[in-house]
């Protein structure tokens, strides 16, 4: 009897080859039964992932994703697509999404802020890029960052106390959802590895890992 999933280690992170003539959802049990028997193998690690031997759609590409997540302490930063055009074709159509809500909402900013820059939003924000340290971001709403954040970021500034900070990388000089600021000391240290989430918490900011690389994602939406 052949392995319906093979996994194989690569320098940057992991492939995934799946039987193309096996049903999928037996494909996800096989996924997370190789994953949970294999977790102590392969420890708590961030890793990207290559899929090959089937045609998956996105859909079933997240279903993977959350079938490892789920049945070991690996953690996907990002899915590497080996197809040169459909990655052209989705940077095309992302580029294309982006434009139309920048247009729409004005909640998209591409770049980098750099030190004494600030940048204000009355709803939620999306940054592509970098918040340097010395830079500052104010927000109504959620400030997501996709891209490592050292500045100061001030969430939910009307007040609104369910707002969200989220960075790929947080190294925040200073905090602040709401009326309640964190207890950092404005040095921009790394909190942690991977993505991670600020929110308050019986009026404390909380600074936590975020346990899945989808979840940034989800925020969007």
């Amino acid at each position: 009897m052949h392995d319906t999933v093979v996994i194989k280690s690569n320098k940057a992170g992991m492939t995934v080859i799946l039987d193309p003539d096996i049903p999928f959802p037996q494909l996800l049990s096989d996924i997370g039964k190789k994953f949970g028997d294999h977790a102590k193998f392969w420890g708590s690690a961030q890793m990207t992932l290559t899929i090959e031997g089937r045609e998956v759609t996105p859909a079933e590409e997240f279903s993977i994703i959350n079938q490892i997540t789920e049945n070991s302490n690996v953690e996907i930063i990002c899915l590497v697509d080996t197809d040169a055009n459909r990655m052209k074709r989705c940077e095309k159509a992302l580029n294309e999404k982006l434009m139309e809500l920048s247009c729409q909402t004005g909640q998209f900013f591409k770049g980098n802020l750099q030190n004494g820059e600030t940048l204000e939003s009355e709803a939620s924000i999306v940054i592509i890029g970098d918040v340097l340290k010395g830079a500052k971001v104010l927000a109504k709403g959620n400030v997501i960052v996709l891209g490592k954040l050292s500045g100061t970021v001030c969430a939910g500034v009307a007040g609104n106390k369910g707002a969200l900070i989220t960075a790929l990388e947080m190294a925040p000089a200073q905090l602040r959802i709401a009326d309640c600021t964190s207890g950092l000391d404005g040095r921009s240290r790394r909190l942690g590895r991977g993505p991670m989430k600020a929110y308050l918490e019986n009026n404390k900011v909380l600074i936590k890992p975020m346990k899945k690389s989808v979840e940034i994602f989800r925020k969007l939406r």
